[in-house]
């Protein structure tokens, strides 16, 4: 049996999810189906996370297990071709110790959210992101976000279906970048709660738009309350960018 290490690129849009639902396609169906084609193994196809439907990733990291000889180069390229037209592209494979976890043994997670301000509605980038058509203070909005950075109970900012055991997680960054009409959201953790990254982005948009002052996401954290939440961003502007490994 070898464990190979998966690095996919996908768009998100026609997926529920990155896990397997019973209600709907998703990037961790397309994966495994396609191993199944090539293989005629049922792997299980584990990713560093587990993105919601609608979201996109550049770098997401997954392993497999797969029983047949064959070269990483060679199960690269049959995925590839097996995952058309699905929106879905495996930019490398590489064989991996056997105690080797995509989730497990992930240090940090990165990801991007990004805003487009403009009053003209998006045509390619439909999906992509998120349309705000009044421009934004970026400069108030990397205040608020400063205010999240370190370790914190961010239950305001978590789903009410979270699973996670505890609400306390380690931000190590959320930086806001602004480039003419396009803002972008980075943020950087171990690991984050369910719908946090958006929950954060709904919450720092109201500070660029005048609703919120940057005090205001010290006492919606301060709150530990998700009613305390004024803002949910949509699903369409996020982007899992990579995941680091020791």
């Amino acid at each position: 049996m070898t464990r190979f290490a998966l690095t996919i690129e996908f768009d998100g849009r026609p997926f529920m999810g990155w896990q397997r639902q019973d209600h709907g396609p998703s990037v961790q169906q397309a994966i495994e189906d396609a191993a199944f084609s090539i293989t005629g193994e049922r792997v299980a196809c584990h990713g560093a996370g587990r993105t919601d439907a609608g979201v996109h990733a550049s770098g997401m990291r997954a392993h497999i297990d797969v029983a047949r000889p064959i070269t990483p180069f060679r199960l690269m390229e049959a995925l590839n071709a097996r995952l058309r037209p699905d929106p879905v592209a495996i930019l490398d494979c590489v064989e991996v110790p056997e105690d080797w976890h995509a989730r497990f043994s992930c240090v940090a997670r990165h990801y991007e959210y990004r805003i487009i301000q403009r009053r003209a509605p998006l045509t390619w980038e439909k999906g992509l992101a998120w349309r705000i058509p009044a421009p934004l203070d970026a400069g108030a909005m990397a205040k608020g976000a400063a205010r999240l950075v370190g370790r914190h109970d961010f239950t305001t900012f978590r789903s009410a279906h979270c699973q996670a055991d505890s609400p306390l997680r380690t931000l190590d960054r959320l930086e806001v970048v602004q480039s003419g009409e396009r803002i972008s959201v980075f943020a950087s953790a171990r690991s984050f709660l369910h719908h946090q990254v958006r929950s954060m982005v709904g919450c720092l948009a109201l500070v660029g738009q005048g609703k919120w002052t940057p005090d205001d996401m010290t006492e919606a954290l301060e709150a530990r309350d998700r009613t305390r939440l004024g803002l949910n961003a949509p699903s369409d502007g996020l982007f899992f960018l990579r995941a680091d490994y020791p």
